[in-house]
């Protein structure tokens, strides 16, 4: 992928040298048609080369283009981050109520849920009866 986005701009390079080298000969850019800014008072005219107005008027291109549709979605974003705020006071909403109700309401409830404070003991600790072994019962807990 590198090997990509290298070739491609060592391409473009190459191309806006071959552009600059057959396009140096000097234009008169002019503010206003002929005639007017001798009555503005002055003449606002600048001479350029020819390559420089091409790759300037490229940029400036591009900037209005880029300008014109970060307007123009406004409201997307507007939308998106309205819609962001509102996912996270729901998901907020939804953690509140998943701690509210996940705690038992009824007593004997709680009272079963409690941990037992006392160790439990190894099933091989615990005495078995004979009746049970004998009948292929497994150990009570």
């Amino acid at each position: 992928m590198r090997f990509l986005r290298l070739f491609f701009v060592v391409v473009l390079a190459l191309l806006l040298v071959a552009i600059a080298l057959a396009n140096r000969g000097l234009v008169t850019l002019a503010l206003f048609p002929a005639n007017i800014g001798r009555y503005l008072g002055g003449e606002y005219s600048v001479e350029l080369p020819l390559f420089l107005v091409i790759l300037v008027s490229i940029a400036f291109g591009m900037l209005a283009g880029l300008i014109w549709e970060w307007l123009r979605e406004a409201h997307i974003r507007r939308e998106a981050s309205a819609r962001r705020a509102e996912v996270a006071r729901l998901e907020s909403e939804v953690g509140h109520l998943r701690e509210r109700h996940a705690a038992p309401t009824d007593d004997v409830l709680a009272i079963l849920d409690e941990p037992s404070t006392k160790p439990a003991q190894p099933a091989a600790a615990r005495p078995v009866a004979p009746s049970d072994a004998a009948a292929g019962l497994p150990a009570p807990r």
